[in-house]
């Protein structure tokens, strides 16, 4: 690491060059001794500044820094804000510039363990350090720095008096009589620089401090203005019904009051005014907490309540990692067990342990919508302080929950895979709920899959991770297989019977005139309804994305790619199927290759046409829908769900989000509408995830008292996956996919890379991509690595914002090592990608 470039362009975080943020700041930083320790700072700025970090010298009027801190540092020809992330070493030859400034602030910006955890992603997903860190932080918090002047108390003047030394020193310290001012809003009559030298001066003689700080942008703390009443003062005999109704609220609100506008709405402006001239209440301003949980119901305080009973192998699971928690393994735990089988009363029991010991815990979700139902029912069983994180919340409700957790304040930390990055110390448990799910993995950089950050967590702290799943990863059940996760199983439900389960083949539907996207199975079940016993029903629609798969209607064949076995992919540019394991394309057979038949189709239909024809189909049912469109909605995923468990609705439509984590005893009817779209998209995932998608959703049928029944549509009722399901042997279904990974060295054998290029030229974008390409194969073949490169091959969707897109994928036991730094735009890196289309 050297020192920083002069040709790279400043970021958000400060636009000040050195001449305007400190006056001859650039020359005394010069003369300085520069014999400090060297540290690593990440600049906070676009472009080439934050590919990598960065060495400095610490002065010795900054010593010590710390990691996580703060600091002002020369970036070329300008100021720049940057994060010291700890030891830096010197490049020979290279002047290293010393630091100029620390931010002002209450020490470092996260906790060591964050920084550890910061330290870890960014080399492991070759992610900038400067984005990793703003990842971890509350949106806005780096976003304006500013030079702020204060005056020190010695230095006021007496009432009245003049500095009789420099009547511009006299206006300069009476302009910060009101309080602390940024530099850059005073006045300046004598122009800048000079205004600058003044405060400089000023600053030495002990009159006022110069102190870089982050002013938050937008999601500062809140203040609001507090009514209480005073204590001690005896209520008058003549009061007006509204005083005396205030004055009650106020009582009962006890020593924090309430919110001035809040008892103005209610009983009038002028009533507050009144009491507080009659001395019976006072107003001051406080800072008012965004607190996301607030509508929810509250939470359990003093003694925590009996433990429901647990079975046999719930007492089990909890005293194992209870073992795992007092002894600080963070071996992962793969807590693999049915869905209905009971994880979550687990969860609270071993959660309640860790609090016992004194440490803090974090409990991941895979979506928004189950992060409520799970803080409600975690507040109801413990008497904790529980925060919510995670990327629906507002701007300053998120940055809020931050620095309660910062501050030590918040015991457990529930949310997405965002709260993996949450700033707790003291971590002693990490429990990774549906660890199985895609919604771990993040799509933007860094793009850090959150079940692997929680398990590289846990090693960190020395924290216990538990994996909760009913259908484990593939990659999971192979290194539980392994031995180097401990499974931990649940193979009983706790209430109801498994469902019954029925595969209709859509091909016989056809036949038999079908055209709709319910089979005649699927319309009898849902007709045969019982409303007045409280029935209620999910469709589920396996779909993702666009529909480019190509299938026969007639036979169910879908074309494959002879080399690899992956279906191909209809690419409308060029008109030919391509294969995205290998890059082979194929031209697009004009009738089914198997059968002979003419119909082909493309696979298609989404939640909203679902929706449509079941209204159409059923009037007097109650529909709701949860999809993305939804979700992207604030509050929209978590009112249809309270609107479904409250039985407000008869049927809930949906993708994969309606699988997820409904625990409603009234279901008792679940159709799979479509299991052949993602099943036959081209990435080696596809089965796996349809394998779980579909068993996930059938574990909503039969919780409660009435028995369950899934029925699952399918064009290919033979395929494993399906009969993995409808026969209940998922380990046959893992072998055959462990054997496919061992065969093409994928996880948990080996490892992805996928590197995309984006070029508005489709074949400069090709001719770029494939140049790289044989550069990597003759990386690889000169190191004999056992790394392949596959590609170039156009993305799943070619074309996006007006760039065309074309995929390389590294496949080996370190394909990082291979690829060395990470090649810069117009590339982009994805590290062990959850797909790749």
């Amino acid at each position: 690491m050297n020192e920083a470039s002069g040709q790279a362009e400043l970021g958000l975080a400060a636009d000040i060059s050195p001449g305007e943020a400190l006056g001859d700041a650039a020359g005394d930083s010069a003369g300085e001794a520069v014999g400090g320790a060297l540290v690593a700072v990440a600049i906070d700025a676009a472009g080439a500044a934050g590919v990598r970090a960065f060495t400095y010298v610490v002065p010795d009027r900054l010593a010590p820094i710390e990691a996580g801190e703060a600091v002002v540092v020369e970036f070329g020809r300008r100021q720049a804000l940057g994060i010291v992330l700890g030891p830096g070493e010197a490049a020979p030859g290279v002047t290293t510039k010393p630091i100029v400034d620390r931010v002002r602030g209450d020490g470092p910006l996260l906790p060591p363990l964050a920084m550890a955890l910061a330290a870890w992603i960014s080399e492991h997903y070759l992610a900038p350090p400067a984005l990793v860190l703003r990842a971890m932080l509350p949106p806005g918090l780096l976003e304006r720095l500013e030079l702020v002047a204060e005056r020190r108390p010695a230095a006021a003047l007496e009432v009245g008096g003049i500095d009789a030394a420099d009547p511009a020193d006299a206006a300069v310290l009476a302009a910060l009589d009101a309080g602390p001012r940024v530099v850059r809003r005073l006045a300046a009559p004598e122009g800048r620089p000079a205004l600058l030298r003044r405060l400089r001066s000023l600053e030495a003689a002990g009159r006022l401090h110069l102190d870089w700080t982050l002013l938050d942008a937008g999601a500062g703390p809140r203040y609001v203005r507090f009514a209480r009443l005073v204590p001690g003062i005896e209520r008058p005999a003549r009061l007006g019904p509204r005083q005396l109704a205030a004055l009650d609220d106020l009582a009962a609100a006890g020593p924090a009051g309430l919110p001035s506008p809040e008892l103005g709405a209610r009983h009038g402006t002028a009533v507050l005014g009144s009491l507080v001239a009659r001395g019976l209440a006072a107003v001051a301003i406080s800072e008012s907490p965004r607190r996301p949980l607030a509508a929810r119901a509250p939470g359990r305080r003093g003694a925590r309540p009996a433990a429901t009973a647990l079975g046999p192998e719930q007492a089990a699971a909890v005293a194992a990692i209870r073992a795992a928690i007092r002894a600080g393994d963070a071996t992962p735990l793969l807590l693999d067990g049915v869905t209905g089988g009971g994880k979550t009363a687990i969860y609270a029991e071993v959660l309640a342990t860790c609090l016992e010991a004194g440490r803090r815990a974090i409990l991941l979700v895979p979506e928004i919508a189950l992060a409520l139902p799970i803080v409600d029912r975690l507040r109801a069983d413990l008497d904790a302080d529980i925060a919510l994180l995670h990327s629906g919340l507002g701007d300053g409700e998120r940055a809020d929950e931050w620095r309660r957790i910062r501050s030590g304040r918040a015991d457990i930390v529930v949310g997405t895979r965002l709260a993996a990055l949450a700033p707790l110390d003291a971590v002693g448990l990490i429990v990774v709920d549906e660890e199985h799910d895609p919604a771990y993995k993040s799509d933007r950089t860094p793009r850090l899959q959150a079940r692997d950050t929680a398990i590289r967590l846990g090693e960190l702290a020395g924290a216990a991770v538990v994996l909760g799943s009913a259908t484990p990863a593939v990659e999971t059940e192979g290194r539980a297989r392994a031995g180097e996760y401990r499974r931990i199983r649940l193979p009983d439900r706790l209430s109801g019977r498994p469902p019954t389960i029925e595969v209709v083949d859509l091909r016989a539907e056809l036949e038999a005139g079908v055209r709709g996207m319910l089979s005649r199975s699927l319309v009898a079940a849902l007709a045969g309804l019982d409303l007045h016993a409280g029935d209620q029903a999910v469709l589920v629609l396996n779909r993702r994305g666009s529909a480019s798969v190509v299938l026969c209607r007639d036979c169910g064949h879908v074309q494959a790619c002879p080399e690899c076995t992956r279906p191909l992919v209809y690419h409308q540019a060029g008109v030919t199927l391509r294969c995205h394991h290998c890059g082979r394309a194929t031209p697009l057979a004009t009738r089914c290759p198997q059968c002979g038949s003419a119909r082909i189709r493309y696979l298609g239909g989404g939640t909203e046409r679902l929706e449509r024809e079941v209204q159409d189909r059923f009037p007097t049912l109650r529909v709701g829908r949860l999809d993305r469109d939804v979700v992207e909605r604030r509050g929209a995923a978590a009112r249809v769900l309270d609107a479904f468990a409250g039985g407000r609705l008869d049927i809930l439509v949906g993708t994969s989000l309606v699988t997820k984590g409904i625990d409603v005893p009234a279901v008792t009817l679940v159709g799979i509408v479509s299991a052949d779209v993602a099943l036959n998209l081209p990435d080696e995932r596809a089965a796996e995830r349809t394998y779980q998608l579909i068993a996930q959703a059938i574990g909503r049928a039969g919780r409660g008292s009435r028995p369950g029944h899934a029925i699952i549509q399918t064009y290919l009722p033979d395929h494993p996956a399906i009969r993995a399901v409808a026969t209940g042997d998922p380990d046959a279904f893992y072998d055959s996919e462990l054997e496919a990974r061992r065969r093409f060295g994928s996880p948990p054998f080996g490892r992805l890379l996928k590197l995309t290029l984006a070029l508005p030229d489709r074949d400069d974008a090709e001719r770029t991509a494939d140049a790289f390409a044989q550069r990597l194969r003759s990386w690889a073949g000169a190191t004999r690595s056992a790394t392949t490169v596959a590609g170039p091959a156009p993305a799943y969707i070619a074309r996006r914002a007006d760039r065309w897109r074309y995929n390389l994928v590294i496949r080996g036991p370190d394909p990082v090592a291979v690829l060395g730094e990470p090649p810069g735009p117009p590339w982009s890196v994805d590290v062990d990608p959850e797909s790749l289309l």
